[in-house]
């Protein structure tokens, strides 16, 4: 992995009704090198919502 790419997309859940929730990407974050934490850099605020962040898929990785 090349040193300073985002390792996780972060993403805003927002729920609608009958169970539907949209999930829109919205920043990135870059896990410490010793793994205890991250750095985590946005996009879009303020948010409402939930924020999830997740491991970059292989659709993501080019992004």
């Amino acid at each position: 992995m090349k040193k300073n790419q985002p390792t996780h997309t972060i993403y805003q859940v927002i729920e609608r009704e009958k169970d539907t929730k949209i999930w829109s990407r919205i920043g990135a974050a870059w896990m410490h090198q010793d793994g205890e934490g991250f750095n985590l850099v946005f996009d879009a605020l303020p948010l409402t919502g939930s924020v999830v962040v997740r491991k970059k898929s292989a659709e993501d990785k080019g992004a």
